[in-house]
């Protein structure tokens, strides 16, 4: 059985003694509202949620998985699991972060990334349903419309239905080009939807009254590739002009998948058969539609990485303080005991330290991207809300990609405190693992992840959000320069950045004389700028100490992970760069 605690006392020192969220959200249009109280009451509520709801049914989710019937295509999800949905959707979770005028509380997204965080660490699986419900409202309110938005955004912000993502195709995953669901004209507006969709998360289940997918299809005149691809809405359940539920649709689940982890999350095939569908957005527009859902979505499973690792970090760590065996190298530490505890092995220290170093990192840096999707959004002028929109674009493939990465070395290294344990599935461990490998996968993989900073955000986008966030660091190492808590940490920050400048600059080159270069490199960029950026977060960490109401002990355990990663994860940046350097001639071709 695991334990989990709400890490309140990080999140309330990311957000308001690192990050200054309250000042700059209070600032924000329609924000004047959104202070630290607030913020800090939601924060609290949701870990009292998360831990006493959520995190004791994590482990029996799992074991219990979601059961399909095949004569009715639906789904049952694991014991505990209708009974939370619905406890979630009362206290108006559902809606925390959707407007006002749709049923929403309208909080910012940043407060919704820290309460995510908080649910997901409690249990992802379940998760997952309500996750994916803020997509779809997400694309609703910015390309449905008035009537659209009516009939079917406001059930889903009040709990009563779900939403989901229809995208991927058996033969159409991260290219979806080659979709061929098609559209064919339907009755009043209407358009029949045919075809099959795979890997929809929450495609089917037990939980709501309604399911809203919200799905990619051609129409019949759509030109070939993706620039021919449009977005639907496609009920479950048929609405009526008053908003009742009308007869079912043409749409089912045509079996679940059998996977490695996640298995309280129904992974369906999706199944449309001249399904009643509504255009949603301007035909042929459906990808930029449904990029509106996929950026807020990479940022999600980014948050998804950081919930694993706190977990996998808390169990671990308090393994590691109970666990006896052996004798410290230096002597005995507890004469009166059998043997020591873990926590004299230096090696045991590193791997918690590594833990450690990647969420506090991890979480600075997402709630710093959240910040800025607020600050897009309702920055008081455009200058400041386009700035913003270039640092968000930049950051949400590291925040993706390396997240999700790292995420797989923080559950790994807890296992490995674990030892043996950690392997048998009773302790709880083996599932952060399990769990964790997806998220580098689903919404983009790495690799996609890696060509989209590089390729998009650096080539085709020369560099706009690199620009803006280079410079903040540029700033920030000049205003703390003479700051001798800061020594250690200024002088390779600021050398790490300007040979990430010097490094964008040469490789930009290179790929534009040999376009291959794009792809032997784009890993190790997006890696390399990756730990270039929590450094950035870790040294604003320590800064922010200075003024911190935290307790000396609190403040301590950061400067200390702080010189950790400094001294011991920030160097890997020089593996990266020497790959980076070897070219692509170094990746000859395989038969």
């Amino acid at each position: 059985m695991t334990i989990y605690k709400a890490p309140l006392d990080d999140q309330r020192f990311a957000l308001f003694d690192v990050l200054g969220a309250e000042s700059i959200l209070t600032k924000l249009e329609g924000g004047e509202g959104h202070t630290r109280d607030l913020l800090d009451a939601v924060i609290e509520e949701a870990g009292r949620l998360s831990e006493a709801l959520l995190a004791p049914f994590n482990a029996s989710g799992d074991a219990e998985g979601c059961v399909y019937d095949k004569v009715a295509q639906t789904v049952t999800t694991p014991k505990g699991f209708k009974e939370a949905f619905k406890a979630f959707a009362e206290g108006g979770w559902t809606g925390l972060t959707q407007a006002e005028h749709f049923g929403g509380q309208g909080l910012p997204n940043t407060v919704g990334t820290a309460t995510t965080e908080i649910f997901q660490s409690g249990n992802l699986s379940w998760s997952l349903y309500p996750l994916l419900s803020e997509g779809a409202c997400h694309a609703m309110e910015l390309h449905g419309t008035q009537e659209q938005q009516d009939t079917y955004l406001k059930p889903i912000v009040e709990g009563r239905w779900t939403g989901t993502m229809c995208l991927t195709e058996p033969q159409a995953g991260s290219d979806l080009g080659l979709l061929k669901t098609r559209a064919d004209a339907g009755e009043n507006g209407s358009w029949k939807i045919t075809g099959t969709k795979i890997f929809i998360s929450a495609g089917e289940h037990d939980l709501a009254e309604n399911i809203i997918h919200l799905v990619l299809a051609r129409l019949p005149d759509a030109p070939a590739g993706s620039r021919g691809i449009s977005m639907f809405i496609v009920p479950k359940f048929k609405v009526n002009a008053d908003g009742s539920l009308g007869a079912r649709n043409a749409v089912a689940a045509g079996a679940i998948e059998h996977k490695m982890g996640l298995k309280g999350s129904a992974t369906c095939v999706m199944n449309f058969d001249a399904a009643e569908g509504y255009l949603i957005g301007q035909p042929h527009k459906g990808l930029a539609a449904m990029f509106t859902m996929m950026n807020a979505a990479r940022l999600g499973v980014g948050v998804q990485g950081l919930a694993l690792s706190e977990r996998a970090l808390q169990n671990s760590l308090n393994y590691a303080r109970e666990r006896l065996q052996g004798r410290s190298l230096s002597g005995v530490k507890f004469p009166e005991k059998p043997a020591d505890n873990l926590l004299v092995q230096p090696d045991v220290r590193r791997m918690l330290l590594t833990q450690r170093a990647i969420v506090e990192g991890c979480r600075t840096l997402l709630l710093y991207t959240s910040l800025q999707t607020d600050v897009e959004a309702r920055g008081a002028d455009e200058a400041t809300r386009k700035t913003a929109s270039d640092l968000v674009a930049f950051l949400i493939p590291i925040a993706k990609g390396v997240v999700t990465e790292l995420a797989q070395e923080s559950t790994k290294e807890a296992l490995q405190v674990y030892g043996g344990h950690g392997y048998i599935g009773e302790n709880g461990v083996e599932q952060f693992v399990r769990d964790a490998r997806i998220i580098t996968l689903y919404e983009g993989t790495t690799g996609i992840q890696a060509a989209d900073l590089l390729g998009r955000k650096i080539l085709q986008l020369q560099g706009a959000g690199f620009k803006v966030f280079a410079k903040e660091i540029q700033a920030f190492c000049q205003q703390h320069a003479q700051d001798p808590a800061m020594a250690g940490l200024i002088g390779p920050l600021a050398s790490y950045t300007k040979e990430w400048a010097d490094l964008t600059l040469s490789l930009a080159q290179r790929v534009m004389a040999s376009p291959e270069e794009l792809g032997a490199a784009a890993n190790d960029y997006l890696y390399y700028s990756g730990y270039i950026t929590l450094a950035y977060m870790w040294a604003r960490s320590v800064a922010a100490l200075a003024n911190s109401s935290q307790q000396e002990a609190f403040k301590q355990a950061k400067r200390d992970t702080a010189k950790f990663y400094f001294a011991r994860i920030l160097p890997r940046c020089l593996l990266h760069k020497a790959a980076i350097d070897a070219g692509v001639e170094t990746l000859p071709a395989i038969g």
